[in-house]
């Protein structure tokens, strides 16, 4: 086992419900490059290490090997149930069937509930695992508000029979927001977005914060390793930048750790991943440990870019332009009017078998 960092000197965050909650959790995500028995294996280190938080989702396909490792953690008397804060996701085929999604998991995980149980997507448009940027479903539509708090319902409902503790959104848009927030009984505790220095949505973070929801940053390192699909040759390799070398030098370490004080500094969870021992041992211990000064903050506050990684073409409904439609990047829900919808729905359908991707 590798070096213990005691939780209790972990950072926590303070979320609406007044609970606290680790202030850095371990991503599960292989980016189709690592295989279920390598993220379970890293699993079981990163928890003798001193994690405590824990991202997970159905779609990531790895979730019963996972489990079995925190039914082993539990039965050696590792760590506890209650010691844990365990996330997953509804994957977007199952918007209409979130309490078997979440019994699924439940099972899977070996874990009796879930903390937090997010939304992934924001609309039902799926795609199968390790398809391709140009694949396309033709069933996928825009963004519904009705649709979208039908899918929360569920998740409300989840809270009251006591599945899950709390409920999270991902990858949401502030017209999203303005659109569904208002309809919400029980608010959502945390919103996950793609968060890295060169990709800071500094004005829908702002937005969370001021209503109160906590900012879970995916990619906090910029994402080398994702998968293929997600890699375009305008993408900027954050970690290379000059400024952000120049401030890891400073403080004598990588600048994946400097990502990572960042964002928790900013006020955000950041949930890295790794398989590598000595690098998840050295995430977590960075936030315990010399955090970057004023000054560095406000140089990372320059190295923005509006530089988009998870783009979501897989995503876009027949009559979308492309990947900028599902950001409402105007200021508005981008929609597609239903005539022309229509038409090129019925296109689709007709060329149905060519999207290797699309499941019936």
């Amino acid at each position: 086992m590798g070096e213990f960092i005691d939780p209790a000197i972990v950072p926590k965050m303070k979320v609406n419900t007044g609970e606290e909650i680790p202030g850095i959790g371990m991503g599960t995500f292989g980016s189709d490059r690592v295989s279920p028995e390598e993220v379970s294996n890293a699993v079981a280190g990163a928890i003798r290490c001193g994690y405590r938080m824990f991202d997970c989702a159905a779609c990531y396909g790895n979730e019963d090997q996972i489990g079995k490792v925190f039914k082993d953690a539990f039965d050696e008397g590792v760590v506890e149930r209650k010691e844990l804060y365990i996330m997953t996701k509804v994957w977007n085929d199952m918007h209409r069937r979130v309490e078997e999604s979440c019994r699924k998991s439940i099972a899977d995980l070996q874990c009796d509930y879930i903390d937090m149980f997010f939304i992934h997507w924001p609309f039902p448009n799926y795609h199968a695992p390790g398809c391709d940027v140009d694949s396309r479903n033709p069933d996928s539509k825009p963004f519904s508000v009705e649709e979208f708090m039908d899918t929360y319902r569920q998740c409300e409902s989840l809270v009251e029979k006591g599945l899950i503790r709390h409920i999270g959104i991902s990858n949401m848009t502030i017209p999203k927001l303005d659109a569904v927030l208002p309809l919400m009984k029980i608010k959502p505790v945390a919103c996950e977005i793609e968060l890295h220095p060169c990709m800071q949505q500094k004005e829908l973070f702002d937005y969370l914060v001021a209503h109160d929801i906590q900012v879970v940053g995916y990619m906090p390192l910029g994402s080398p390793q994702r998968p293929e699909r997600d890699i375009m040759p305008e993408d900027v390799a954050d970690m290379e930048l000059p400024e952000m070398k120049e401030i890891a030098a400073a403080h004598n370490c990588h600048p994946a750790l400097v990502c990572l004080k960042w964002s928790h500094q900013l006020g955000a969870i950041p949930i890295p991943f790794s398989v590598r021992e000595k690098n998840y041992v050295s995430n977590l211990k960075s936030l315990t440990e010399d955090p970057l000064t004023d000054e560095e903050m406000a140089k990372i506050a320059t190295l923005e870019r509006n530089n988009r990684l998870v783009k979501g073409h897989v995503f876009l409904w027949p009559g979308a332009k492309d990947w900028h439609d599902l950001w409402d990047e105007d200021g508005k829900i981008v929609t597609v009017d239903n005539g022309n919808y229509s038409a090129f729905r019925l296109n689709h359908i007709k060329k149905r078998r060519n999207f290797f991707c699309y499941i019936d």
